[in-house]
């Protein structure tokens, strides 16, 4: 084999290479948001919060749950509900696991339980623990 071709096909890998390692560390999560998009809608959301009407605090957090599985599926994550989403994405791509999953189980009871009334405190956190977790997804 031709030498010239075989310093010809190694820098072609070595190109390939730097590219590949390029674009990874640009694009950290594999996908791109529209940010913008995602911070004025969740803007919206905080800006619905309003305390002293309660029936803010549900909806807040109920359009914070959507926000964030909306990215998640976005993102590609696999599962028919968010909590199978939630299980499949894992510890690595948040920076509070727990919290996420406390939040969504919070969506959960205003969902399936008719009497369950959240807290003014309750809605606040988990809209901060829903804006931070869409921070890790470098959604916003």
């Amino acid at each position: 084999m031709d030498p010239s071709l075989i310093v010809f096909l190694i820098a072609i890998l070595v190109v390939g290479i730097l590219v590949f390692i390029a674009v990874s560390m640009t694009n950290k999560h594999g996908h791109v948001f529209d940010k913008e998009q995602y911070q004025v809608d969740f803007l919206s959301i905080e800006q619905s919060l309003q305390k002293g009407n309660e029936s803010s605090y549900s909806m807040a957090i109920i359009e914070g749950d959507k926000i964030l599985d909306r990215a998640m599926m976005e993102m590609g994550i696999q599962g028919r509900t968010m909590g199978d989403r939630l299980k499949r994405i894992g510890k690595d791509k948040f920076s509070q696991i727990n919290a996420v999953w406390h939040a969504h189980k919070l969506r959960n009871q205003i969902a399936h339980e008719h009497d369950f009334k959240p807290e003014y405190r309750q809605a606040l956190h988990a809209l901060e623990t829903y804006k931070q977790a869409l921070k890790d997804l470098g959604a916003i």
